[in-house]
């Protein structure tokens, strides 16, 4: 085996690892790079923290702080003005997950946030998932789309996100979310909007137990008929909800970076991915938002080795668990175990 399959220490290159990655935020995805210069271009001011301090201090132990986690997040979103910029970033995310080692992605956007400026909800679903037909021509990476709606909104807006969601079901569309801070709003009004998706046969993905606890992981299960949960790390707090989650096989999509970043944790070491899988809770790792948190797929892997001491074999695993919960298909999914094998066996 040569040096280039290896990282440093002998240990195999998590890069090289094949992996899904379900956690993926539509603007979060941006390269810094690509921001600076789309700024630049259209004259955009950005604050320090988006320039000179990036990646930006961040934390959500209270309104302020996710307000000002917010407010990064809407500059970012302002700089893409044009289609081709639309385009840009679906295939830059793409090409960068193939760089770590991503078989899959799923992708969450919230055509609302977008639609003043691209004709519309539908239109610039047409786009995203123009461009996403085209990132995968060019990259070769799978990629489905999670439609995702604000809890911040009216749960209105929320029923006419599902019933667009649902009309691009099986063509690109594979789910249904709900993002944002999840201490705003009722959760319970959300239903109607979440038995839509459910009728079109889309995987239910809400956010929760990140900045709220067990209680509304709960709440995603009972109300919502969450099938897989965005973060979903603090179901550790309650082992009988944790037993619960893995009889039901609810995926978690863990970020640990954007969980110490907002607060949630105060370090790595703090995450508790070890109580997760000592219960045999499905877990995949994710980036969240690279944007603001300034780390990618396989950075999520590398932490999570260096905080919790986890050999190859148990990387493979978490690699297994992603592959498995994502909507990917047969195939596709298939050929990625094979390959997951492949990584492991292959000495260091």
């Amino acid at each position: 085996m040569t040096s280039a399959r290896l990282s440093r220490g002998g240990r195999r290159d998590l890069t090289l690892l094949p992996k899904a990655h379900l956690h993926l935020h539509f603007t979060g995805s941006m390269r810094h790079a690509t921001l600076i210069e789309l700024a630049r271009r259209d004259q955009i001011p950005l604050p320090d923290a988006l320039v000179s301090q990036w990646p930006p201090e961040l934390s959500a132990a209270d309104e302020k702080g996710w307000f000002r986690f917010q407010r990064l997040y809407d500059v970012a979103r302002s700089v893409l003005r044009t289609e081709s910029d639309v385009r840009r970033l679906v295939r830059e995310a793409a090409e960068d997950d193939v760089r770590e080692g991503s078989r899959w992605l799923e992708i969450q956007v919230d055509p609302s946030g977008y639609a003043a400026r691209f004709g519309g909800i539908t239109a610039f679903t047409d786009l995203v998932l123009d461009a996403v037909r085209d990132a995968t021509a060019a990259t070769g990476l799978g990629v489905g789309v999670i439609v995702a709606a604000n809890r911040t909104r009216h749960p209105l807006d929320a029923r006419t996100l599902a019933r667009l969601a649902a009309q691009y079901a099986g063509r690109g569309v594979v789910g249904f979310g709900l993002s944002n801070d999840e201490r705003r709003g009722r959760t319970e009004d959300f239903a109607g909007a979440f038995a839509i998706a459910e009728r079109a046969g889309l995987l239910r993905v809400p956010h929760g137990g990140e900045l709220r606890g067990p209680e509304h992981v709960l709440a995603c299960l009972d109300v919502l008929g969450a099938q897989r949960l965005g973060h979903g790390v603090r179901t550790a707090e309650d082992p009988e909800l944790l037993a619960r989650v893995v009889d039901a096989g609810v995926a978690l999509e863990v970020c640990p970076v954007s969980n110490v970043a907002l607060g949630v944790y105060s370090d790595l070491t703090s995450v508790p991915l070890p109580t997760l899988l000592a219960a045999g809770a499905t877990v995949a790792l994710s980036a969240d938002d690279p944007l603001l948190f300034g780390s990618r797929l396989a950075g999520q892997y590398a932490t999570m080795r260096a905080a919790h001491e986890l050999d190859d074999a148990q990387l493979a695993d978490l690699a297994r668990m992603s592959l498995r919960a994502s909507t990917a298909p047969d195939d596709l999914r298939t050929a990625a175990l094979a390959d997951v094998d492949a990584w492991l066996t292959t000495p260091p």
